[in-house]
């Protein structure tokens, strides 16, 4: 796929994902992770009814977020940015409207799982006031056979 900057002026938005959006979402998300959702899983989420926002300036898709909602608290299932776009603030906009996202369903709660050895996204949730509480041995996939931890984190709101 055609990589370009935003065009000069755009604002940023965010707007619902459609089905239509998902060869740009898998693109960013096959060059994000290591072991990226399939586009099955987008089709699942979309079609379950769970919040699935993009992240975009003009027509440039930026990133994308997926969060499910459960009783007063929040999900967040996946958060990528385009590499092109990381370390530029987008980040910890993109995790505001989260929790901006999830407070206005009343959500006391916003959990995340992080591969424990992602420190820099780790780095960005702390610096957005998640914190620590748990961790999930074998969590995610990481190769041939072999697991990952991962670090739950929460965010009171």
């Amino acid at each position: 796929m055609l990589k370009r900057k935003p065009q000069a002026g755009a604002e940023a938005s965010f707007v619902a994902m459609a089905l239509a959006d998902l060869d740009a979402v898998m693109d960013i998300e096959q060059r994000v992770y290591t072991h990226p959702w399939s586009r099955a899983s987008f089709a699942d989420v979309l079609e379950s009814g769970y919040a699935v926002q993009l992240l975009k300036a003009g027509d440039t898709l930026l990133g994308y977020f997926v969060v499910m909602e459960g009783v007063d608290e929040a999900h967040l299932l996946n958060i990528a940015l385009a590499p092109e776009y990381q370390r530029q603030g987008w980040a910890p906009l993109m995790l505001d409207a989260v929790a901006i996202w999830a407070r206005a369903r009343a959500a006391d709660w916003l959990w995340l799982e992080v591969r424990s050895g992602n420190t820099r996204a780790q780095a960005v949730y702390r610096r957005r006031g998640f914190e620590p509480v748990a961790r999930r041995t074998g969590y995610y996939a990481a190769g041939r056979c072999q697991r990952e931890d991962a670090v739950v984190m929460r965010l009171a709101l």
